[in-house]
Formats: structure tokens, C-alpha cells, sequence
């Protein structure tokens, strides 16, 4: 699973040069736009809820004495909540509505590293692949909610709270890299099959994710540059998964791909 999950991340040191190389700038036009724009939103609303949420959760200290520093504690932690919570929202909706945008990238990609036109399995066209990536965004939304309230309670119990961060971390991870890497598989797999090849391949989803949000880390270019870079890397870690046992390919294994 380590392993797998450091591959998922190397592949992000080539991902710039292959977009370049392909020329494959133009097509993030469009969800560059929507990426900033959901952002925006969601970082507004989290920042205008958490006073009034954090009031609202200290409303429970009924003593006068250290009122203040509670009230302080309560909107740090409602603002936080929030913005996980958006956060999630954010990878979702932005994956969602990219969808249709982002499949000529993985064609062009898998047309690359084959060296034969890309092949669409199952068919598609720009209609289905937004209602698949809506319905792939809400299953693991719903999904990653589930799990993601529960580690957020974890955070209110000293010690403990340090390892709900990981955990949350993580669980956010393997949800984008999911997201990233169905672009590429929507071509070749049906709805649950798409699901199936994914848990299997868990280890290279969470690296592809990890890369994701720490891109969003970095103040407004990582905004710009999220979908390009992780949508891009995932779509290698597909195309070669799909493809390693094929002898006609043209690329070599997962491990000794350079894109740089």
C-alpha cells in the first residue's frame, strides 16, 4: 500500500512537462474556471458560518469565566468543520462538472503511451460522462461523509485528534484520486466495474490524491494547477494499469516511465 502509494505521487514530477508536451493546456480552460469559482464560494461560506456557528456551539458554556477563550476554541473548530466539509464538497463538484472536459485529455494521453488511437469500450459521449461523473461525485460524496463525520468528532478528544487528521487526510485523498483516475476508466468500465478496479488499486488512488490536495495548499496557483496536474498523473496510473500486461504497448512499466 506505501508503495503504491509513493508511485502515485512520482508520477505528478512528469505531469507538467506531458501537458506541455501534448499540448494539452486548452482543454483546462473550462475547469480551471469552475475550479476557482466553487472555491471561492465555498471558502466565503465557510468563513462567513463559522462565527455564527462557533456563538452558536458556545452557547453550551454557561460560565462567565473563560467564555471568551470558548467562544475563540468553538468558531476555530466550526470554521475548520466547515471548511473540511467544503472542501469535500469542493472535489466533488469540481470533478463532477469537469468531467466531459477532462475525458480528451485522457484519450490523448492513452493514445500517447499505446501509440494507437484511444478506444472507447463502452459508449459515451459528453452527456453521459457529466451524468457518470455526477453520479460518481454524489456516491462518493455520500460515501466520504459517512466517514468523514466521525473522524471530525474524533478531533474534539486530545491525542487522538492528532491521528483523525491523518485518517482525514487520507480518506479525502483516495476519494480525488478515485475521481481523477475514473476519467480514463469511464472508457473502459461500467459504473461498478470502474469501482471495483479502483479498490484494488486503493494504494495508487491515495497518492494520486494525496498530490491533489496538497496542491490546493499552495494560495491560488494550486487552484489553477490541481485539476491539470492530478487529472493528467492519474490518467498515466490508468492508462498503465490497463495496459501493463499488453506486449504491444508503447511505454514501458508503471516504475521506469519517464514523462520529464
Amino acid at each position: 500500500m506505501i508503495k503504491d502509494i509513493i508511485r502515485g505521487l512520482q508520477v505528478y514530477s512528469g505531469a507538467y512537462g506531458l501537458i506541455s508536451k501534448l499540448k494539452l493546456w486548452r482543454y483546462f480552460v473550462i475547469p480551471v474556471i469552475i475550479s476557482i469559482v466553487v472555491f471561492a464560494l465555498i471558502f466565503i461560506t465557510a468563513y462567513t458560518l463559522s462565527d455564527n456557528l462557533g456563538e452558536w456551539i458556545a452557547g453550551i458554556w454557561v460560565w462567565d469565566s473563560g467564555k471568551d477563550t470558548f467562544t475563540a476554541i468553538s468558531t476555530f473548530i466550526a470554521g475548520f468543520v466547515l471548511f473540511a466539509i467544503g472542501l469535500i464538497s469542493y472535489k466533488h463538484i469540481i470533478m463532477a462538472l469537469s468531467s466531459p472536459f477532462m475525458s480528451p485529455v485522457s484519450e490523448k494521453i492513452e493514445a500517447y503511451f499505446t501509440g494507437k488511437p484511444a478506444q472507447n469500450y463502452i459508449k459515451t459521449n459528453f452527456t453521459k460522462q457529466l451524468v457518470r461523473g455526477i453520479r460518481i461525485g454524489l456516491r462518493n460524496l455520500l460515501k466520504e461523509l459517512t466517514l468523514t463525520i466521525p473522524i471530525l468528532l474524533l478531533k474534539f478528544i486530545p491525542v487522538i485528534n492528532i491521528f483523525s487528521t491523518v485518517l482525514l487526510f487520507l480518506v479525502q485523498a483516495y476519494y480525488a484520486g478515485f475521481a481523477n483516475m475514473d476519467y480514463t476508466l469511464e472508457r473502459h468500465f461500467k459504473y461498478r466495474e470502474s469501482v471495483a478496479f479502483i479498490r484494488q488499486n486503493r494504494g495508487l488512488a491515495i497518492g494520486n490524491g494525496i498530490g491533489f490536495l496538497l496542491l490546493l495548499l499552495i494560495p491560488v496557483v494550486g487552484i489553477i494547477l490541481v485539476l491539470p496536474l492530478s487529472v493528467t498523473s492519474a490518467s498515466v496510473i490508468a492508462v498503465d494499469l490497463l495496459f501493463d500486461d499488453d506486449e504491444e504497448i508503447g511505454f514501458e512499466p508503471f516504475d521506469k516511465i519517464e514523462l520529464s
